[in-house]
């Protein structure tokens, strides 16, 4: 485990963490950026306040995309049930198929 040294909000903190120091890096200056945007947006806006802001747009990011997630692994299933369909109705018509050339003395 790594210890990584970050500033969010002018606010010095030291994550320890199995991910990458630079991904954490980046994270932590993502986050300093919204919420240094949020109170520059603002007017005078408390830190404390900002990131509760920052944090109700990264839930609901969050909870966005795993909707998003759900409705692709619905898709997927159907895709995958359209697929296993096709491929059994394609067996069937080679079957068919190889009857009929059976029939014809391959010929057909």
């Amino acid at each position: 485990m790594e210890k990584v040294k970050i500033t969010i909000a002018g606010v010095p903190y030291t994550i320890a963490t199995d991910n990458d120091r630079d991904y954490v890096l980046e994270l932590a200056k993502e986050i300093d950026t919204n919420i240094q945007g949020i109170m520059n947006a603002g007017n005078k806006i408390a830190p404390s306040q900002a990131t509760v802001l920052a944090l109700l747009n990264y839930a609901d990011v969050a909870k966005k995309a795993s909707e998003e997630v759900a409705n692709m692994k619905i898709q997927l299933g159907e895709y995958l049930t359209d697929a296993a369909q096709a491929k059994s109705e394609r067996d069937m018509l080679r079957r068919e198929l190889a009857k009929i050339k059976k029939g014809n003395n391959g010929e057909f």
